[in-house]
């Protein structure tokens, strides 16, 4: 009888059986879909309603302000807000893939709303033409829109994520089009949108960058519209015949004559087997094949085009009409013998401790996996819950007799019941099928509870998935800030935090990003210090103005990199000395502000050190820019900007000479500039570049080389340089220029202040062989003696002077 009373519900189109059962009896009040304009949303989601000012209707008790509404699929109200827009008549309303709410008014401006009414800034153009001629026609599919205004320009938008209004092609017509249809982007050749208007008897394609005919002969066209994989085109012809033919017009499919020439208000796909033709009273299905089906209605409805099916939307209730899968009419159907009808017939037999139960298991044990499976998949597709547990349980008694079965297909059917169950829930109002909910993704429809803010479904629903929760918690917790403005800052931060903690690592930063937003900097600080990644706490801390707080932290965490973005967030927004005693105080900030400005920024560094007394730093400053200066193209050799090096030297020097720790220092400053000064006298005097950074000695060789005894004297007194290096120096200027007679006079002049040995190789390295050998022998040292014979070893008379050498002196050594 089960069987029965199941099957008495479907009609028979040809061969096919379909269903129709009540989802909802609606919830909603005083609400007349004839005197609305309303959107319907694909996937079991909200409806959006809004009087239609297009008709003259008795208002009744209703303010004659106009309202938009918002429900869910089973006519709870969500939201609600009134209706203020310029731009004209409300032309068009739909919903995008987000559930983002589309209105578009005669002006062309498009005005977006989320969920709850609110509105989304900003608004959206179709563009200028538009508002010159006022919009008359709108196609929405998915994502995108197509209109058409008063001068038969076609518009488009493809994508409201990336919203762009596109003209089209000219269409060259000088009549409104009969119908509008749209072929969407995936389904085309081309990639493009592919509008087709119903024109005179043949139907034109529109492109952005072209105009077709196609359909000659078909038309004239009332109404069209594209089924859902794009393939194929139904349309009413003004005779009162439905055709249904490929979108490339190449053939027709099939064709049905009405009762009727009056165009139907309503033309639907029904999955991808069936029409449906709406008029006042009559719902009418009509297939490839067989008679039509009809339902007859005493109240306006509404017809959802979803991928398995249409919902059927009245003032009372909500149906699914949908073509009966052949799993649920292979066990249900009148008299069948199929393997799932004999496995179910033997649960109830079963339940009944009757052997017929065994005997029907006897009759299809070899197809038994087949039956089992039927039964899985029949439960699936319903969505009465007694009878999808007892299909269940039909699968899980032949399943026990069944060695060669996947054993988790009972148990994730199961879940996946569980979860549509918990949605279908009239206090959810979301009637997904399975086929739906399979197509939408576990993550999509827990986005969609979320923004409906049933955030406790959501939450057990991704607990029970083993999803992420985290996005279901943080959403709760920032319209749970939202909503709260009433309750004092630590007492929500109690809630939230009871709530966060639920879910390790989760953002806790977003939260208090979320409530800085809203104005609540106190509750956003609270909740930022439970916040244990760095990364995500200092830039809020930022933000909301903790900038101690945030340079704390990353000095706790030791990133530099932080560091670094904190130090130059409160260098812009403090006042230098402030600045400075805030770094001051934290060694590790202090030290990274000095690197970074020491490269980049030595003005600021010099107040930093003179702010905190630490003048020797200052000083050492100075002198690096004294070399900066010297490298400067334009300090070329006896240039004047010598002038203002010398005076930071100076500078450099009279701060080092504040302190008692750099009197070395201080003194080398003091040399440095006093040299740089009289080198760049000598420049001047000589006028040749070579003087200035070179050192003293080599400042006394070259005015030796360069005949300047007096200067040489000048810089030797001027640096106290000793005795011996004046004579080394002297020695080698003179040996450098072969002034040999210059050399001996000052040889003579008077004792050599410097080791026999040390001018014996001072020579030697000159080449003076004979001085050489009579410095050695003063020295009286056999084996310098035999190292300088070596060396003159290729000199023949430089051999001689040592061979005589050997004669007159006994040196031990010597060969």
């Amino acid at each position: 009888m089960t069987a029965v009373s199941v099957a008495a519900e479907w009609q028979q189109l040809y061969d096919r059986y379909y269903r129709k059962p009540e989802l909802y009896q609606l919830r909603w009040n005083h609400v007349d879909l004839s005197r609305n304009k309303v959107a319907c949303s694909p996937f079991g989601g909200p409806i959006a309603a809004i009087r239609d000012d297009s008709k003259i209707v008795q208002l009744r008790s209703e303010s004659a302000l106009r309202k938009l509404r918002i429900f869910t699929s089973a006519g709870a109200q969500i939201s609600e807000t009134v209706w203020k827009n310029p731009g004209g008549r409300l032309i068009g309303m739909s919903w995008t893939e987000d559930q983002t709410l589309i209105c578009i008014t005669q002006d062309g401006t498009v005005y977006r709303y989320n969920l709850h009414a609110q509105l989304i800034e900003p608004n959206l153009s179709m563009g200028k033409e538009c508002f010159e001629n006022s919009v008359v026609e709108c196609v929405f599919w998915g994502n995108g829109v197509v209109c058409v205004n008063e001068a038969f320009q076609v518009f488009c938008i493809s994508d409201f994520k990336n919203p762009r209004a596109v003209r089209m092609a000219e269409t060259g017509i000088e009549d409104f089009p009969l119908c509008v249809a749209v072929i969407e982007p995936q389904y085309t050749m081309s990639g493009n949108v592919e509008v087709l208007l119903g024109v005179g008897d043949h139907v034109m394609l529109v492109e952005e960058d072209g105009v077709q005919q196609v359909g000659a002969g078909v038309g004239p066209l009332q109404k069209m519209v594209v089924s859902r994989n794009g393939r194929y085109l139904a349309s009413f012809t003004h005779d009162g015949r439905l055709l249904v033919m490929s979108t490339d017009f190449s053939n027709i499919i099939f064709e049905y004559n009405c009762e009727s020439a009056l165009p139907p208000e309503q033309l639907s796909w029904c999955g991808m087997d069936s029409v449906l033709l709406y008029w006042d009273d009559m719902l009418l299905m009509v297939g490839p094949f067989g008679e039509p089906v009809r339902y007859l209605y005493d109240e306006p409805i509404i017809l959802i085009p979803e991928c398995d099916g249409v919902r059927i939307l009245s003032n009372t209730s909500m149906e699914f009409l949908q073509r009966v899968p052949d799993s649920t009419v292979s066990i249900f159907r009148i008299g069948s013998t199929q393997p799932a009808a004999l496995l179910y017939d033997a649960l109830d037999h079963f339940d009944r401790r009757s052997a017929k139960a065994d005997e029907n298991l006897r009759l299809i044990r070899s197809s038994l996996p087949e039956a089992v499976e039927a039964c899985i998949d029949a439960a699936g597709h319903e969505f009465d819950i007694s009878r999808q547990r007892t299909l269940l349980r039909a699968a899980s008694y032949g399943q026990a007799f069944c060695s060669h079965f996947q054993r988790d297909r009972i148990q994730e059917m199961s879940k996946t019941l569980r979860v549509l169950n918990a949605v279908r829930n009239q206090e959810i109002g979301v009637p997904l099928s399975i086929q739906q909910y399979k197509l939408l993704t576990p993550s999509v429809l827990i986005g969609r509870l979320i923004n409906a803010h049933q955030h406790l479904v959501a939450l057990r629903i991704s607990e029970y998935l083993g999803l992420n929760q985290e996005v279901v918690i943080m959403h709760w917790a920032c319209s749970k800030i939202t909503a709260s403005l009433a309750i004092p800052d630590i007492s929500l931060l109690e809630i939230l935090l009871d709530k966060l903690k639920l879910c390790k690592g989760i953002s806790y930063a977003t939260v208090a990003a979320h409530a800085d937003k809203t104005g609540r900097r106190k509750l956003a600080a609270m909740l930022i210090e439970h916040e244990p990644r760095s990364s995500k706490q200092v830039p809020l801390l930022l933000s909301i103005g903790e900038e101690d707080t945030a340079l704390t932290k990353t000095i706790e965490c030791g990133d530099t990199d932080l560091v670094y973005l904190v130090l130059f967030h409160i260098w812009q927004k403090r006042p230098s000395l402030e600045f400075f005693g805030t770094i001051q105080a934290r060694p590790l900030g202090r030290d990274l502000f000095i690197s970074y400005a020491r490269c980049y920024k030595h003005e600021f560094l010099k107040d930093f050190f003179l702010s905190t007394g630490q003048l020797q730093e200052v000083a050492f400053l100075l002198w690096k820019e004294s070399w900066e200066v010297a490298k400067n193209p334009m300090a070329s050799k006896g240039s004047p900007l010598h002038g203002p090096r010398i005076k930071l030297i100076e500078k450099a020097q009279s701060l080092f000479s504040e302190t008692k720790e750099h009197v070395f220092e201080s003194r080398a400053a003091d040399e440095h500039a006093k040299l740089l000064r009289m080198q760049h006298e000598l420049e001047v005097s000589t006028k040749q570049p070579i003087f200035v950074d070179s050192s003293i000695s080599d400042t006394i060789r070259t005015c030796i080389v360069l005949g300047n005894h007096r200067a040489a004297v000048k810089v030797k007194t001027e640096f106290k340089v000793s005795e011996k290096r004046w004579y080394w120096l002297k020695v080698f200027a003179l040996a450098t220029i072969r002034d040999w007679d210059a050399l001996e006079k000052f040889s003579k002049e008077k004792r050599p202040p410097i080791d026999p040995r040390e001018r014996a190789e001072a020579y030697a390295r000159i080449g003076m062989a004979k001085e050489a050998a009579d410095a050695a022998s003063q020295a009286k040292d056999g084996e310098l003696l035999g190292r300088l014979k070596l060396t003159f070893a290729q000199n023949a008379a430089a051999s001689s002077i040592f061979d005589t050498l050997r004669d007159r002196l006994s040196f031990q050594g010597v060969s």
